[in-house]
């Protein structure tokens, strides 16, 4: 792939830079026993896990509201572990762990050496689907904001990844055009392919392979550190 051209690249956030998985198991260890509510946290992620994966499918594709996603994520998981739980506390949980979510920073191994060295040779900016409230604190209580010139959230635009419309709106915020531009993600879908239909290039954090296929439309890498072999 060709990226000799390229002057701004586009970040993911949630998995890709910010450490999502492990930031939320503490924000939920935190409220339940804030809550005093008896969970075994780990039976409680086996089970939230896949299904918040599942609600993130459907928020994307306009099938649930974002309040639907945050009551129905935490009731299907208690009902799925036979743990009663009033919606009257799931309500309280669901607005309890946005407010404790961003507070925790762990980042993806790799994202300062990454963002370093790369600030000083391209514009950064960042598209994301997260909630536009939650996202700007988990890149302050990481201080890592400075780092980009644009955050685009799927909130601002209307419509989320891989939508055409949230990658254009991002072009144009930033003064890009698509074929000097890169995307970076870790969702084939929402980020990889988003980004190729619009004519920009893309990147594939597929952390979990050891070795990471790459394609004829896309990069694959399996660290962050391992952009710089392209970037």
């Amino acid at each position: 792939m060709d990226n000799e051209n390229i002057k701004h690249v586009f970040f993911d956030l949630d998995h890709t830079l910010w450490d999502f998985e492990t930031n939320s198991a503490l924000a939920f260890q935190k409220i339940f026993s804030d809550h005093r509510l008896n969970v075994q946290l780990d039976d409680f992620l086996t089970v939230y896990k896949p299904l918040n994966f599942q609600y993130w499918k459907l928020y994307r594709e306009e099938r649930v509201t974002k309040a639907e996603l945050r009551y129905k994520r935490l009731k299907d998981t208690f009902d799925a572990l036979e743990k009663y739980v009033t919606d009257d506390l799931i309500d309280q949980l669901a607005i309890d762990y946005i407010e404790n979510l961003p507070k925790f920073n762990h980042l993806i191994h790799g994202t300062e050496e990454i963002l370093k060295y790369l600030k000083s040779k391209y514009q950064l900016h960042i598209i994301t689907n997260g909630f536009q409230e939650v996202q700007s604190r988990k890149m302050q209580s990481t201080n890592i904001d400075h780092y980009f010139d644009q955050i685009i959230t799927s909130e601002t635009v209307g419509v989320k990844k891989p939508n055409p419309k949230v990658f254009e709106y991002a072009l144009t915020a930033s003064g890009a055009q698509n074929y000097e531009s890169i995307m970076i993600g870790d969702s084939l879908e929402a980020d990889i392919q988003g980004a190729i239909d619009v004519g920009m290039k893309a990147i594939y954090c597929d952390f979990e392979s050891e070795e990471p296929g790459n394609s004829e439309n896309y990069i694959a890498v399996n660290s962050l550190v391992d952009i710089k072999q392209y970037l």
